[in-house]
């Protein structure tokens, strides 16, 4: 993402401050735990918000969580005590890495439907799909163009994207499926959305921690999409969701809704509002976590997920009958007049 050298420098201090200091905590079982406790009361950015969404009071944590310190713990006993803290944050973005294991919360997907199928997949694309910076597209039999946009972990060349929208260009709309998108970079997200504008458009803001209390924010700054200087995409779009679209998948929702011809369809995203930061405690594991929360363009947090302009499903039925109730509710939409 384009940031300006001010945010930069911002971010810079930021990550600089949230680096635990080795005298203040001993590299013990309780000296890990509070190193990691006080990382996230100062630095994690959606202590308010959460408390307020489902009620998380972050000092009760560490009572209900200081009681299960003891000397005699094992480091295995320690990472499961600190995963389960963490894991009351509900956050995607919380990770605690060891050599051992990686302390991960998954919920904002594992306890929903998938919403999608390999093998229907595998009948849309059939085996002649094109491949282009990891984004596999074709054009259906209705004439309508389908990308399938995986991840964004790799970085779109532009050169790719214009082959991909010259020959996707005789078609009569485009079905972006980022279903199961678990992020990757923003800068990727943004090269694709800013082949679906013609002019720079607002579309959110964001913030940055600038002391160690909950409510200690700089003001919020507006996030603008510019058109991209290679082929632009003008005709109808419908970008396809599930609650795995994480992280930069949901930032390249926030952004497609801001699009004049864009249509959301499938289920909620799952999230991932906030750009991460990383420290470490004493014992030399690493902790990952949400630093900066971003909003959508009318300011609404984005955390928790961004609704669909149509919430669909996919259908048993459907299933069994080698069809997915989310691109034909995409088609049906593209092919309206």
């Amino acid at each position: 993402m384009r940031l300006s050298k001010l945010f930069v420098f911002l971010i810079m201090l930021l990550s600089l401050s949230a680096c635990v200091k080795e005298e203040e905590f001993t590299d013990s079982p309780r000296g890990n735990f509070e190193a990691l406790w006080r990382i996230i009361d100062e630095h994690y950015c959606f202590l308010d918000y959460k408390k307020a969404e489902y009620g998380l009071d972050w000092n009760e944590v560490y009572q209900r969580y200081q009681k299960q310190m003891h000397e005699g713990m094992t480091e295995k006993q320690l990472f499961e005590v600190l995963t389960n803290m963490l894991a009351e944050l509900r956050d995607g973005h919380v990770n605690l890495y060891t050599s051992f294991n990686l302390g991960r919360n998954w919920s904002f997907y594992e306890h929903y439907p998938a919403n999608v199928s390999d093998t229907l997949l595998k009948k849309y694309l059939g085996t002649d799909y094109r491949i282009a910076s990891g984004l596999r597209y074709r054009i259906l039999d209705d004439n309508l163009g389908y990308l399938r946009c995986m991840t964004f972990e790799n970085q779109f060349g532009e050169g790719n994207l214009d082959e991909i929208f010259l020959y996707l260009a005789p078609c009569n709309g485009l079905i972006i499926d980022l279903r199961d998108n678990g992020g990757g970079l923003v800068t990727s997200a943004e090269t694709l959305a800013a082949r679906f504008t013609n002019e720079e458009i607002f579309v959110g803001y964001r913030q940055h921690k600038t002391g160690p209390g909950h409510n200690d924010f700089s003001e919020m700054k507006k996030l603008w999409l510019k058109p991209s200087k290679g082929l632009r995409w003008q005709k109808k779009v419908v970008v396809l969701t599930n609650r795995h679209v994480f992280s930069s998948g949901n930032e390249f929702v926030r952004m497609m809704k801001c699009c004049k011809q864009v249509t959301v369809v499938g289920d909620k995203t799952g999230g991932g509002g906030g750009l991460p930061f990383s420290s470490e405690i004493p014992n030399g594991w690493s902790v990952r976590f949400s630093a900066c929360p971003t909003y959508d363009k009318d300011g609404n947090q984005t955390e928790f997920g961004i609704d669909p302009d149509y919430n669909i499903a996919l259908s048993q039925d459907d299933l069994l009958k080698g069809k997915d109730t989310i691109i034909e509710f995409a088609r049906e939409i593209l092919n309206k007049k």
